[in-house]
């Protein structure tokens, strides 16, 4: 879909990182920006830019999509995939997966990871949800586990957050030098709570649910021109695209727009967007996300409910750029497309 009339670019703090000036070849980055040679699965990335390698870095859900698995179960025993770009963007290798620290030898799921930098130390800091078990029906205890890396290779694990029931956590530095974490608490109706951190290993959790228009998971958080900025994950098998809020205080928010809720014309993005992360890159905002491109949605506006094919299953990692209009945020995935 073309936007008319002017539109500004935004300016924007990404909660994972601050603006970079290694640049981003939006223009020539591919489309899909990158699939899992392994499985076929790659959801839920977040994005930093290493600066002692000079590459930019995207951290994933390895959801194991290519296996004959029964229900979910594609999406548990899961491993945080890795993919790197040293030419700005235009071409990315698969580096393996994390090797994090784990309580049990065997049988261990990771999803959702957020990477990001503590400017005080120069530390990396990684969250990442956890359960133990495979399971065909979303079944397992969540968990949220903290590591630290000086080098974003070699992880140790900080104490627990203590945040049982809840996923998809993002952390962003406020003004004052403190850290709010926001996440979908799964315990108390499935949307975004937050909890405060003054030191990122010390967590108090706020008393009341910051966004709950609807279900939802995948918050994540950054700032522009004197407010903040949310992006869920509606939870509905429906094309629903992520929805996005605003905030003076990043306490009391109130709803913008939704985005990514139209098919896109470039390769693998004819899907909803699913479960992002943003970056600002040299005042240029980009949203990566992740796409379900062989789903088919039925006449009601449901995904086809025959979830145990690969078609179903796979999902393939994109970014696309942010952009503002009348206070409006939008995000025209077609932008850079031959076709467009």
């Amino acid at each position: 879909m073309k936007i008319s009339g002017v539109i500004l670019s935004i300016s924007l703090l990404a909660c994972s990182a601050p603006e970079n000036q290694n640049g981003f070849k939006v223009e020539q980055a591919p489309a899909p920006l990158f699939r899992d040679p392994v499985f076929d699965g790659a959801a839920d990335p977040t994005v930093i830019f290493n600066d002692k390698k000079n590459e930019w870095v995207i951290y994933y859900t390895q959801r194991r999509a290519t296996l004959n698995l029964t229900g979910t179960e594609y999406c548990y025993g899961t491993a945080i995939g890795i993919a790197a770009s040293t030419d700005q963007g235009v071409t990315w290798n698969y580096r393996g997966t994390v090797k994090l620290p784990a309580p049990f030898k065997s049988e261990n799921t990771f999803w959702a990871p957020q990477v990001f930098k503590d400017p005080k130390d120069q530390t990396y800091h990684l969250l990442v949800s956890y359960i133990h078990g495979i399971y065909s029906n979303w079944g397992g205890t969540r968990l949220i586990f903290h590591y630290q890396s000086k080098d974003l290779e070699n992880w140790t694990q900080l104490n627990s957050t203590g945040l049982e029931g809840c996923i998809d956590a993002s952390v962003f530095q406020l003004p004052d030098h403190s850290w709010k974490m926001w996440f979908k608490d799964e315990n108390n109706g499935s949307v975004t709570y937050a909890a405060l951190s003054q030191d990122l290993i010390h967590w108090q959790r706020t008393n009341r649910p910051e966004v709950n228009n609807r279900h939802h998971e995948a918050p994540v958080v950054f700032s522009y021109q004197n407010k903040y900025w949310l992006v869920t994950d509606p939870t509905y098998e429906s094309y629903t695209g992520l929805d996005v809020f605003e905030s003076t205080d990043a306490v009391n928010w109130t709803f913008n727009n939704t985005i990514l809720n139209s098919p896109g014309n470039r390769p693998d993005d004819n899907d909803q967007g699913r479960h992002a992360d943003i970056q600002v890159i040299n005042g240029r905002v980009y949203i990566f996300y992740f796409t379900h491109p062989g789903r088919i949605y039925l006449p009601n506006g449901n995904e086809d409910p025959d979830n145990n094919r690969y078609r179903y299953r796979r999902s393939s990692l994109q970014v696309a750029e942010l952009e503002i209009k009348d206070g409006k945020i939008y995000c025209n995935r077609n932008k850079y497309s031959p076709e467009h």
